[in-house]
């Protein structure tokens, strides 16, 4: 397995550990238990934003700018939706 498999696959470990830390916290009743998944969301947050920008430092994970025309048509949709 080449850097780039194992740099994809703890990214998206980490990912998958962001969503259970967040349905905790979501789901946590007691404020102990909050501030516990809270704090570990928190750090696999910034453990995933760590992974992503050495992913895309080097080119393992390409992005592109999103269209204005694409952005305004969201924005409208969601805004007539609201109302």
């Amino acid at each position: 397995m080449d850097d780039k498999c194992l740099m994809e696959d703890l990214l998206m470990s980490t990912k998958g550990v962001c969503d259970l830390y967040m349905h905790g916290t979501i789901e946590s009743n007691t404020e102990n238990v909050h501030s516990a998944f809270d704090n570990a969301l928190c750090e696999s947050l910034d453990i995933q934003d760590k992974i992503y920008k050495k992913m895309a430092a080097k080119g393992w994970y390409p992005t592109e700018q999103a269209e204005q025309q694409k952005i305004n048509n969201v924005k409208q949709k969601f805004a007539a939706a609201a109302m």
